[in-house]
């Protein structure tokens, strides 16, 4: 498996862990893990170009991505970050950066500055590590995303809670406006 073949498997296995697992008749545990077994027999139906996927298999996508979406341990597999299910996963606080970073489109930002950033029609806010990363991420919002500086150690002081989604992203349940600043990319 190769190239686009990973591609189409890593935006299968985001769709069936992070957004409609009862499509591929999966079950998320509390964290939102599932055995890797369940998954390879649900992937093998969904597609006859599956039918001899293995966690070899698995294993070369997670590796061959441009993120780090997804973690495997003990034969159970989840995915870290960008659920919209209705069951709320349950996640472990931690202590953020000093800063993080948000990256939306102009007139989002407007009413994120009013109002703070919350996660809309996923579980969690979404932050990144770096102004790079939430440039990239403010891109598939905007030509010209803005980028929002939020002060994560502040609002973290202040009862915001946090959770490390993987190395560049930081999950939180929502942010107030007063933690919150534009600034230029």
């Amino acid at each position: 498996m190769e190239g686009t073949a990973l591609l189409a498997l890593s935006r299968t296995v985001s769709h069936a862990l992070r957004h409609e697992p009862w499509l591929y008749e999966l079950e998320l545990d509390e964290e939102g893990w599932v055995d890797v077994d369940a998954l390879l027999s649900a992937l093998r139906g969904a597609r006859r170009r599956w039918s001899r996927l293995t966690a070899e298999d698995v294993v070369r996508m997670i590796k061959a991505a441009d993120k780090h979406r997804f973690e495997l341990h003990a034969g159970r597999i989840r995915a870290l970050y960008g659920h919209s299910t209705p069951q709320r996963l349950r996640k472990v606080a931690a202590e953020p950066p000093e800063l993080l970073y948000h990256g939306t489109a102009p007139d989002t930002a407007d009413v994120v500055l009013a109002e703070g950033l919350k996660p809309m029609g996923r579980q969690f806010v979404h932050l990144s590590v770096d102004q790079e990363t939430a440039h990239q991420v403010g891109r598939r919002k905007a030509r010209e995303p803005v980028i929002l500086e939020v002060a994560a150690a502040a609002a973290y002081t202040g009862g915001v809670a946090f959770y490390q989604g993987n190395e560049q992203v930081w999950l939180a349940d929502s942010v107030p406006a007063r933690f919150i600043e534009p600034i230029q990319y």
